[in-house]
């Protein structure tokens, strides 16, 4: 661990707990810090809580009190899913007292250099990507992060000679201050999370921080494709890599319908890529040119690009039944990561739709219902998305009350050479904990047939 005297004698407060918060005030009780931790649950059935107090850490659930900044604490460690409108956290921040998410204090204690990807869509494909083909070319890469390992956790155990490739979302960047990864990835910027940040420039903002403190020995790797992320990032000092799904480009990392090009020049044959879709393949260029830059060879990509067929519930293929082909896009949240899962095929499809109702449009996937021929809508928008389907022309609508019921429904409307999708363009919370739970029934549910 990198510099662990430098939280010694400092008194700090932990606002939130889960496994980012545990981790950070693990770390800096034992770097010799004075934590105190804030949890708003209350403390019965908090296991977290009980370990921390076991350790002789000042733990204060039940509620974010007012008076908790008199205890004068130099710096906050705020756990990312706490909005800038807590009560705490505006005092907090009329104080001037430093306010930090755990992934700022994974990179001042690590060893390692950090390779850190943040976007709207697609982090986790090309984190997890990356991560493949580092590890199979020798760097010795660890993951953390958004995607599930929490960074203070993973950046305690790592050694100089290894990598840490890290998910990082716009909650996380907002609270850092000299946060500087070694290869930075953004692979795209839609307006997301607008609760939170309050505006599409705040969250734009909050993601321009994985660049704001890089040098000119750092690289951005970044969509040349959206005005919107290079209008952020053109200021940085770090060295520009674009990438680009417009055709040859003489910088950066490109493709056509035939190649994938490296500064211009014909690098890998997409024949052999087994990933699915043009969004993927953004995925698959920005993971591609941080690989290169870390110096794994080109049978090393070639290999990985030829074999992995996607992340958990990311357009992740599932299984062929009688002809049929199954994929799981249960992380599909929102219309936008289900119109990038429509337009990766061009085949007669089944698509399985719908979860909790916040009254947005389907529209936007209008231009792409084109090749479904068969809806199966679930959950709360179960009508609203039937009402939309019908209005595409579809003909085959209908309602399912059960994940089982409604893949096996797909199975029975559909015949050899179709795909069934779930890719549902809702959240999953209206019947499920998760979108992994809800895409494990679908996997289960496959399964069984």
């Amino acid at each position: 661990m990198n510099h662990p005297d430098q939280f010694s004698g400092k008194k700090i407060l932990v606002l939130g707990l889960a496994r980012s918060g545990f981790a950070a005030a693990n770390m800096l009780h034992n770097a010799g810090a004075e934590v105190v931790v804030n949890d708003a649950s209350p403390e019965e059935g908090n296991q977290e809580a009980h370990l921390l107090k076991e350790k002789g850490i000042e733990v204060i659930c039940g509620g974010h009190p007012s008076h908790i900044l008199d205890f004068g604490f130099d710096f906050i460690v705020k756990n990312p899913g706490i909005p800038y409108t807590n009560t705490v956290i505006e005092k907090a921040v009329q104080k001037g007292i430093p306010i930090w998410t755990e992934v700022e204090l994974a990179y001042r204690i690590s060893e390692a250099p950090i390779i850190a990807v943040t976007g709207s869509n697609g982090k986790t494909t090309t984190t997890t990507l990356l991560y493949h083909i580092l590890n199979i070319g020798g760097k010795q890469p660890l993951i953390a992060g958004n995607i599930g390992t929490v960074a203070t956790a993973v950046a305690q155990e790592a050694f100089a000679d290894q990598l840490i490739v890290m998910e990082v979302s716009s909650f996380q960047l907002a609270g850092t201050e000299s946060f500087k990864p070694r290869i930075a990835i953004w692979t795209n910027l839609y307006d997301a999370h607008l609760d939170y940040h309050g505006s599409p420039e705040a969250y734009a903002e909050a993601k321009a921080n994985i660049t704001k403190n890089q040098t000119a020995e750092d690289y951005i790797i970044f969509n040349a494709d959206q005005p919107e992320v290079f209008q952020h990032i053109h200021s940085t000092q770090a060295t520009k890599v674009p990438f680009s799904l417009a055709g040859r480009a003489a910088d950066g990392i490109s493709a056509d319908e035939q190649f994938i090009y490296w500064q211009g020049e014909p690098y890998v044959d997409r024949a052999m890529i087994k990933l699915p879709g043009q969004h993927n393949l953004e995925n698959i260029l920005a993971a591609t040119a941080a690989a290169i830059l870390m110096e794994c060879d080109k049978e090393t990509i070639e290999s990985v690009l030829s074999s992995f067929t996607g992340v958990r519930h990311r357009m992740q293929f599932v299984k062929e039944i009688k002809g049929r082909k199954f994929y799981n896009d249960s992380k599909a949240t929102n219309t936008l990561a289900t119109k990038s899962a429509l337009s990766s095929f061009n085949l007669p499809t089944i698509l399985i739709a719908g979860g909790l109702d916040r009254g947005h449009s389907f529209e936007e996937l209008r231009p792409f219902m084109g090749h479904v021929k068969s809806v199966i809508s679930v959950g709360e928008t179960a009508n609203r998305f039937n009402e939309f389907a019908s209005s595409c022309g579809i003909s085959q609508v209908s309602m399912a009350h059960s994940m089982e019921t409604a893949v096996q429904h797909a199975y029975d409307q559909s015949e050899a050479g179709d795909v069934v999708l779930l890719s549902p363009a809702c959240a999953s919370w209206d019947q499920y904990k998760s979108f992994e739970q809800r895409g494990d029934a679908f996997i289960e549910a496959v399964m069984k047939l």
